[in-house]
């Protein structure tokens, strides 16, 4: 599926301020190299359906056995088999001997000193990708699973690493087995070992995947192999909310244009965002936060939420809101599957102007059956001229007025708002009082 970076940007699935980044909510890595190889997944949705089907297979299993995922492997225990290579250590014997070990320690202080020490995180990295393969291997693993196992198998195969297996877990080694372990992981394992190492860090990533679906009650989607888009979703809710509120949708090609009305900050941006994030996850392989999801596969996902103007270029608010809107009208006209979320069309302009343009972008809009929409707007008046379109459906988030106060409760309910309560908020902040008591 394409993701461009505004749409990445929009529904926040990275963010420098990492309390509002999806991808810091659930990150559960353990490593550092982990957690890398995880942000880069993150940036890129699978491109096909078998594969988001492989991946999904994947993470159940990664579940499955997360309970007994061994702790061998640490951050410490791969900055000390790094370090090792790094540390210039050299004259050790070829043949190690209970003699030539012994001169070698009295001679070589420092160094047998990091080799003694190495040796013992060596030991724990291959131990620890030994648990992992015989916990995940399986007659029902995805193939992607499978060609990674055989991968971490055929690196474990050698006599030097066969004997780490089989050492007793409190065994103290001789100076001729540490002598020999390091000869061995020096210059003859030196590739193999950063290749167990990345292979390490993409199962912590896996494992991160999992464990997130399974701490934050996520479901895993049904994806549908149909070519009409589909999504619909039972208590669907924003994985960033403390308390969030769960939503129903169903948006399908017969009713494929959701309009959607509201007071300011009644939920019409974070039911937005929501749905993305959720479409997002599912065509990562992962788990989203829905007690149910079912779609289709879509070919792209594409935003209008935050759009930005440029003083650099000269180019104003409303310009770049028309080039986001034409850069989408030609993405999308290619005849495949897009979910597109706009929040507040042509904001950076006038009441009349924004209706204008609205309208005409809406009706042209509606003539797409091949993508799904979702558009918020204060501009309920236009509703009234789009009735007519037999694809088009209109929903609101209520807003009550109890005791001067406004009481959101974040229902999603079939209709339009004609709510006009922006001067009750500036009221209710205190602005008003503060205006009135200015001295001229």
């Amino acid at each position: 599926m394409q993701a461009d970076l505004t749409t990445i940007q929009d529904l926040s699935i990275f963010e420098r301020d990492e309390q509002f980044s999806v991808f810091h909510f659930l990150d559960q890595t353990k490593t550092i190299g982990g957690r890398e190889w995880l942000e880069s997944y993150f940036k890129k949705p699978l491109a096909t359906l078998e594969d988001i089907h492989q991946t999904q297979a994947l993470l159940k299993k990664f579940t499955a056995v997360s309970h007994q995922w061994p702790d061998d492997i640490s951050n410490g225990t791969i900055m000390v088999v790094e370090k090792f290579y790094q540390s210039g250590i050299s004259g050790l014997p070829e043949r190690p001997t209970i003699i030539n070990a012994f001169s070698y320690k009295i001679f070589n202080v420092s160094d047998y000193s990091i080799i003694r020490y190495s040796v013992k995180y060596f030991i724990q990295l291959i131990r620890g990708m030994h648990e992992i393969d015989l916990l995940l291997n399986g007659n029902d693993n995805p193939l992607i699973l499978q060609k990674l196992l055989n991968e971490v198998a055929l690196l474990l195969k050698s006599p030097g690493i066969d004997e780490i297996k089989k050492l007793d877990y409190k065994e103290k080694l001789s100076r001729v087995k540490i002598l020999f372990f390091a000869n061995y992981f020096l210059h003859q394992y030196k590739s193999a070992c950063f290749t167990l190492i990345q292979l390490f860090y993409r199962f912590d990533g896996y494992m991160s995947m999992a464990l997130a679906g399974e701490k934050f009650h996520f479901s895993y989607p049904i994806f549908y192999d149909d070519p009409w888009p589909h999504f619909e979703a039972k208590e669907l809710f924003h994985p960033l909310l403390k308390i969030p509120v769960a939503y129903p949708i169903n948006i399908s090609h017969e009713k494929n244009f959701l309009f959607l009305t509201g007071a300011n900050m009644s939920g019409k941006s974070t039911f937005i965002k929501a749905v993305g994030v959720a479409a997002y996850l599912a065509h990562l392989g992962m788990a989203v936060p829905a007690a149910s999801l079912r779609l289709s596969f879509f070919d792209g996902l594409l935003s209008n939420i935050q759009v930005a103007d440029n003083i650099v270029k000269g180019e104003s608010y409303f310009f770049n809101e028309v080039q986001r809107i034409k850069s989408t009208i030609i993405k999308i006209s290619n005849g495949k599957k897009w979910l597109i979320l706009i929040d507040e069309l042509f904001k950076g302009t006038n009441i009349e102007d924004a209706m204008r343009c609205s309208t005409v972008v809406i009706e042209g809009l509606l003539k797409m059956k091949n993508a799904l929409f979702i558009l918020s707007t204060h501009l309920y008046e236009i509703a009234e001229t789009l009735q007519h379109f037999p694809n088009i459906f209109f929903h609101y988030f209520e807003t009550n007025i109890e005791n001067g106060r406004l009481v959101f409760n974040y229902q999603l309910k079939p209709g339009v708002s004609v709510d006009k309560l922006g001067y009750l908020i500036l009221k209710n902040e205190g602005v008003v009082e503060l205006l009135d008591h200015i001295k001229v």
